[in-house]
């Protein structure tokens, strides 16, 4: 889009100037108190005021949006939806309350609170290439900020990793995804629900320590991967709800603020985040982790316009 400031700069044409010289002269002369009127009427200009025209704007073509996500009612346990728009299989996480945060570990997971949620659907994996590539052919979402991974030198855009997680995309190009597919990123809350319920499990698949058949993590160095690997890999390691990946592989987007403090004062029920902050949260760990940094109550920051081989995202849609 233009900036309004620079057209409001520019020279009015000619004939809307000469009007505007007579509106101001004001000519007793009957002649000229005929054409002043007629020109008036016809430039819209008003005594006393000169007001310069803006060159009309052309607006980008409204991209297609995909129609609205139909939900069956009464969505239960166990129930699953497949996103018309990108075809992303979504789980649902019915209502309740479960322990947020943590116990003696980083400072900004705690205290541990009681959260009550309302239910929600959630993607069952982080968002791939393929998905994303439908949003940016529509026009909607901006390419990722690199087309390649740790590893691979062609990575988004390369058909064999179509079903890889997105990366290099920013918290707004995951927020612009999230509405093009009819949803939104989940809250804090929301994510760290879906990742460990109500009995307050240290990781998605319980309290056991993470391993390579449950999760991807370790780094360069590690022995898993060394770098993403295709969405859902590891059915071992769903949550309650079925959620897969939400632990290792890449960093995921949330909603929220960032505030260290926040758990002490916010609300009890759907708390949405602050109000405001310089970093967003990222939640789940990534293939370059260590094993401790995928615990589901862990919280990270960036600033939200950083984009980086270890972040990616899923949506949610609210329940009915």
């Amino acid at each position: 889009m233009r900036d309004a400031t620079i057209e409001r700069e520019r020279i009015v044409p000619n004939e809307r100037a000469f009007a505007a010289w007579l509106c101001r002269s004001r000519r007793s002369f009957g002649w000229a108190i005929l054409w002043v009127a007629i020109l008036w009427v016809w430039a819209g200009c008003e005594p006393g005021t000169i007001e310069p025209t803006l060159d009309p704007v052309p607006s980008p073509e409204s991209p297609t949006l995909p129609p609205p996500l139909a939900l069956a009612a009464g969505a239960g346990p166990g129930d699953t939806h497949t996103r018309p728009s990108d075809g992303m299989l979504m789980v649902y996480a019915p209502a309740g309350e479960f322990h947020m945060g943590s116990v003696g570990e980083a400072v900004d997971e705690q205290p541990l609170h009681s959260v009550a949620l309302d239910g929600f659907w959630i993607d069952q994996t982080e968002v791939t290439n393929a998905q994303y590539g439908r949003c940016a052919e529509a026009g909607v979402c901006a390419p990722p900020a690199k087309s390649n991974s740790d590893t691979h030198d062609a990575y988004y855009g390369n058909s064999a990793y179509d079903d890889y997680p997105v990366m290099y995309v920013s918290w707004h190009q995951a927020s612009a995804y999230c509405a093009w597919a009819g949803a939104r990123l989940p809250t804090e809350a929301e994510w760290e629900y879906a990742a460990r319920g109500g009995d307050g499990s240290t990781h998605p698949w319980g309290d056991s320590a993470p391993d390579c058949a449950r999760a991807n993590y370790g780094g360069k160095d590690g022995k898993c991967v060394k770098d993403t690997i295709s969405v859902g890999s590891f059915s071992a390691g769903a949550s309650w709800c079925g959620a897969l990946d939400m632990a290792g592989n890449v960093w995921e987007w949330v909603a929220d603020w960032y505030q260290g403090d926040y758990y002490a004062s916010s609300p009890p029920s759907n708390p949405p985040g602050p109000d405001g902050g310089k970093y967003k949260v990222a939640r789940g760990g990534s293939w370059l982790n260590h094993w401790h940094s995928i615990h589901v109550a862990n919280r990270n920051i960036y600033f939200p316009g950083i984009q980086d081989d270890v972040l990616g995202f899923r949506c949610v849609l609210s329940g009915e």
